[in-house]
């Protein structure tokens, strides 16, 4: 059974269309209207194996708070829906990913309980267009919407960009391995309660 999903939402602030395929081969179309961050949805696509075409149509002239917030909305509810009752998966994943002086790490569990501990600190107030308090409200918004726990910090690192990116590529990375079917739990949910 294919693990796909397809999610438009739109507001006031925002027009967005998500499409994914957890078991594809991270080929993506994106377009938020925000270099940086397509630059970082494109890191998340690749290095996660999920495909996605996300396009996001939303209130720039304002800034950029209202996009990421609302991708990252939009494509956790496209997780949450592609993995339905989560039967077979992994659930957990993990991966620490250097890039150049900076090292991301992301722990998560597709828990069903949402909930987000965010450790990094940035030196500037902007990469390109993107405010670089917009890291943490993607993470958020998109944990919250996926109903994953999710760990995620750059502990050390000089470069904002590097941070960011290996942020975003160890999320990848703990993605695809918590979402992977686990042969010895075929059929199963891994979860002494039954569920998740």
């Amino acid at each position: 059974m294919p693990r796909t999903a397809e999610i438009a939402r739109k507001t006031k602030e925002t027009d967005i269309r998500v499409e994914i395929n957890l078991d594809g081969k991270g080929e993506n179309k994106i377009d938020t209207g925000i270099g940086f961050f397509d630059h970082m949805l494109t890191a998340l696509s690749k290095h996660s194996g999920i495909d996605m075409n996300i396009s996001c149509k939303g209130d720039l002239e304002v800034d950029s708070h209202h996009s990421v917030e609302d991708v990252g909305i939009v494509l956790g509810q496209a997780v949450a829906e592609a993995l339905s009752d989560k039967i077979g998966i992994r659930r957990y994943g993990e991966a620490r990913i250097p890039m150049d002086e900076a090292l991301g790490e992301a722990v998560i569990d597709i828990s069903g309980r949402p909930y987000i501990v965010y450790n990094c600190t940035f030196r500037g107030d902007m990469m390109g267009q993107m405010d670089t308090q917009l890291v943490e409200e993607f993470m958020r918004s998109f944990a919250f919407n996926a109903g994953i726990t999710l760990h995620i910090g750059c502990p050390y690192g000089t470069n904002d960009h590097h941070k960011a990116e290996a942020m975003f590529k160890a999320l990848a990375r703990a993605l695809r391995q918590a979402t992977e079917a686990d042969p010895r739990f075929e059929g199963q949910v891994i979860s002494t309660k039954g569920s998740l």
